[in-house]
Parts: C-alpha cells; sequence; structure tokens
C-alpha cells in the first residue's frame, strides 16, 4: 500500500487546523473518516504523526518532518497543475490581489489585461497576505500582489510601484493633527486618533511600523475590515488612519466629507510587488502581467500625486 496525495493534503489540514474536528471541516469530510485516513497513514509509514491530546494534539518529530515533505510534494503537483493549465486550458492565469490594492487597482488593469490577450483566463482571489502566501507556495496560486514581498531563495518578486501613505481624516482632525507642527509626519501623531484595518491586514502592521506604535496602545482601536469603512469613519469625524495613494482617488470621490494630507519627507510608503515561486514556469506571462499592472498601478498614483501635490485635498 502507497502513501496517496489525498492522505498528505488530510495531513497538512491536520497540521495546521491542530485537531481533527477543524482538519475534517477544512477538507469537507467526516471526523471519523479523516481519522481513519491519519491512522492508515501511519500504518503505511510505520510511525507515529500526532500526539493525540484531551483538547487538540501535537505533531510528533516525525510528523514535523513530513509536513514539510507533504507541503514541498503537494507544491510540485500544483505546479505541475498550473503549468499544464496555463498550456492547455486558454491560459488560464490564478493571480491573488491583497485587499488593499485589488479593488483599486484591478478595475484599470483588467481591461488592458483582456484587451491585450482575450484568450486569457485571468482567476481573482482577494486575501490577506498570509492566506496569498499559503495558495502560492501550495501552487493553488500562480502569482501573488502583496506589499513588501518576504525575501526568500524560493520567491521571485517584480517591483510593480511605490505607494506612499496619506493622513486621512475631517478638516477639523487634520488641522488639529498638524497644529503647533513645522513638519507632520507619523511619529508625531496621537496615537489615541488612529483608526486601524483589523489584525492581519499587512497595512495596519505597515502603519503601526512607520508610527513606532504597539497596537495595545491604541485606545481608539476600531478594526475595520476595509478602507472605504475607515474612510467613511474617519470622513465623519472618528479619527485619523493612513490611506495609500492608490485608493486615494476612489476614496477621496466617495467620502467628500473627507481630508487627506501629505506627511513631511521623507514619506512613508509602501512598495507593491508581484510574486510568483521560483520554482515556477514564468516564462512569458509574468513579465506581461508585471508589465500591465506596473503601468496600471503607476498611473493611478501619478493622478494621486498631482491632485494632492499642495498637501491637502478634501474637506468639501
Amino acid at each position: 500500500m502507497s502513501v496517496t496525495l489525498r492522505q498528505l493534503s488530510y495531513f497538512l489540514a491536520l497540521a495546521e487546523a491542530r485537531s481533527f474536528g477543524g482538519a475534517a471541516h477544512s477538507v469537507h469530510i467526516s471526523q471519523p473518516a479523516l481519522s481513519m485516513q491519519i491512522k492508515e497513514l501511519e500504518t503505511i509509514l510505520n510511525v507515529t504523526l500526532v500526539e493525540r491530546l484531551p483538547r487538540g494534539l501535537h505533531l510528533t518529530r516525525a510528523g514535523r518532518e513530513l509536513e514539510g515533505r507533504a507541503r514541498r510534494i503537494l507544491a510540485e503537483i500544483g505546479e505541475l497543475e498550473a503549468a499544464a493549465r496555463r498550456k492547455t486550458l486558454t491560459g488560464r492565469l490564478n493571480l491573488g490581489v491583497i485587499p488593499t490594492v485589488a479593488p483599486y487597482l484591478l478595475p484599470h488593469a483588467l481591461p488592458a489585461l483582456r484587451a491585450d490577450d482575450r484568450t486569457r483566463d485571468l482567476r481573482i482571489r482577494e486575501a490577506r497576505t498570509e492566506d496569498l502566501m499559503a495558495d502560492l507556495q501550495s501552487g493553488r496560486l500562480d502569482a501573488i500582489v502583496i506589499a513588501e514581498p518576504p525575501p526568500g531563495p524560493d520567491l521571485t518578486a517584480a517591483a510593480l510601484f511605490e505607494d506612499r501613505f496619506l493622513l486621512a481624516g475631517s478638516a477639523e482632525r487634520i488641522a488639529a493633527a498638524a497644529e503647533g507642527m513645522e513638519a507632520l509626519r507619523p511619529a508625531t501623531l496621537d496615537p489615541d486618533q488612529l483608526l486601524l484595518l483589523d489584525e492581519g491586514h499587512c497595512l495596519a502592521d505597515q502603519a503601526l511600523e512607520v508610527c513606532g506604535l504597539d497596537r495595545r496602545r491604541l485606545r481608539l482601536d476600531l478594526g475595520a475590515a476595509s478602507l472605504s469603512t475607515l474612510c467613511g469613519l474617519v470622513g465623519q469625524g472618528i479619527g485619523l488612519t493612513f490611506l495609500p495613494e492608490l485608493a486615494a482617488g476612489t476614496e477621496a470621490a466617495a467620502v467628500r466629507q473627507m481630508t487627506l494630507r501629505r506627511f513631511a519627507a521623507p514619506e512613508p510608503f509602501r512598495r507593491i510587488a508581484l510574486v510568483r515561486r521560483s520554482t515556477s514556469d514564468g516564462e512569458g506571462w509574468f513579465a506581461v502581467l508585471s508589465e500591465m499592472l506596473a503601468r496600471s498601478g503607476q498611473a493611478l498614483i501619478a493622478s494621486a500625486r498631482a491632485g494632492i501635490a499642495s498637501g491637502t485635498r478634501g474637506g468639501r
């Protein structure tokens, strides 16, 4: 009897969930069926993979070793399937994009991508960086658009554009934040005034980093799920937030009460990049995709910089 790919995928689900119930739910089978597959896998390999506890479980040393091997095996299988899709299924491409980029960049980039090749079948997934990275490594995604790609020999990144942060809030809040200051800088802001996205959003982590803050210091932490929600709140005078230039045009048009103010140089920013696995076949499609995404993003950034060149915009 041989180890099956299904057993490896079930084992990885168990390793991630750390419970049989949670793993069974994630792979859409019953808990007894999952438990039986794991026991069968242990029998085939003649090792104990999990230490079953009254509450949850731990991976044994053999289990931890298998987890790493299983991830590599399934990633290779995913890459094999992805390569076949790109060559035989009218150029299907699975792309992941973080939520603070997708609603602003894609409406501008997708028409250009379709015009370039109408046979291209582009599938989009919008999710947080951690989830996109997991799907990229597993082969479920061919490439992802994220901020500040993590370094590593297993990843290849193409820089798309630099996205500076603006301070967003009501005219009154912005004026009060800048009162008596020669230069507005993130570190000079009152942390009690800041609103951020929910934990897990890379933009929230970047905002805290440029301010030198710990999230636990924030008294007015109304963590929101989207930039649109944050802009609606700060437009009503409820705190201040950081808004990327990429989103400035869309959100300023939607929230007329919101004012945008530039920080003094050097302005805080994030770098947006297109990332793929280094082992994947990026011939042709990766360069084309990165060029078109970069062109669309840079056009949006240029428009935002022209509109807010004087320092303040909005508050109408």
